[in-house]
C-alpha cells in the first residue's frame, strides 16, 4: 500500500506533507476489511509519524495535509478550530446556476434515517455556510469555485443540492440525470492555504482539479 502516483506529494518537509488524494481513495481507515486501504496506511509506510489534521469524502479529491509532529498537529488543528484555514474547491454541478454568486447559510446534521446522508435542519442542525461563484458555463453544466467557510460533513454536497444544482456524479444528492453525466463525483478540493505551524510563513498550495 505504497503511496500511489495518483497520491502525488506536492510539499514535504520536517513539519507537514502536503498530498493530492484521488476519488475513491479514504482518507483513513473505515470498518471492515474493505475498508483497510486509504491514504493514511499508505503515507505511513513512508512516514510512519504521520498525523491527520482533516479529511475528505472518500468521493472527493484534492489537498490535504498531513502534520509530521505532535506540535504540528496541534497548530494546525487550532487553525482549523478558528477558521483560519482557507480552502477552495471545484465542482461541476447539474445546470445552469442563474446568478453569478452568492452564498448558501443553511444549518445540517446527520441524518440517522438515511446514512450517510445529511439533511438541513434549522432547528438542530450545526451552522454551515458556504459561498460559492460560477466559473463557466457549459452545456448541461455549471463550473462553479465553492469556498466553506464551516466544514461540515457532506456541506458542500448538501448545499448544492439545495441551490437546486447538485454536484455530478454525486450518488447521495444527485438525481439521475445529474449521476448520469460523470462517473465520478465532480468535486475537487483544489487549494489550501493556511499558517506554516513552525517557521508561521503563509502557505497556499493548488493541485488542478482532473475534470
Amino acid at each position: 500500500m505504497r503511496v500511489a502516483p495518483d497520491c502525488p506529494i506536492l510539499f514535504c518537509d520536517d513539519d507537514l506533507l502536503i498530498v493530492g488524494k484521488p476519488a475513491g481513495l479514504l482518507t483513513v481507515q473505515g470498518k471492515g476489511a474493505d475498508k483497510q486501504d486509504c491514504l493514511l496506511a499508505r503515507l505511513a509506510v513512508d512516514y510512519p509519524e504521520i498525523r491527520v489534521i482533516h479529511r475528505l469524502d472518500q468521493d472527493t479529491s484534492g489537498l490535504l495535509v498531513f502534520a509530521r509532529h505532535l506540535s504540528a498537529q496541534q497548530q494546525l488543528n487550532k487553525q482549523f478550530e478558528q477558521r483560519r484555514v482557507h480552502k477552495q474547491y471545484i465542482a461541476l454541478v447539474f445546470g445552469h446556476v442563474a446568478e453569478q454568486s452568492g452564498e448558501i447559510d443553511a444549518p445540517l446534521r446527520y441524518d440517522p434515517l438515511h446514512p450517510p446522508r445529511h439533511i438541513v435542519d434549522y432547528e438542530i442542525g450545526q451552522s454551515a455556510l458556504t459561498q460559492w461563484q460560477v466559473l463557466a458555463r457549459q452545456p448541461k453544466s455549471t463550473r462553479v469555485l465553492l469556498k466553506p467557510v464551516t466544514g461540515r460533513s457532506h456541506q458542500l454536497r448538501v448545499h448544492m443540492q439545495l441551490l437546486g444544482h447538485p454536484i455530478l456524479g454525486d450518488t447521495l444528492y444527485a438525481s439521475e440525470a445529474a449521476q448520469k453525466l460523470s462517473p465520478r463525483l465532480c468535486l475537487h478540493a483544489e487549494s489550501l492555504e493556511f499558517y506554516h505551524p513552525v517557521r508561521q510563513e503563509n502557505c497556499r498550495f493548488t493541485w488542478p482539479a482532473p475534470f
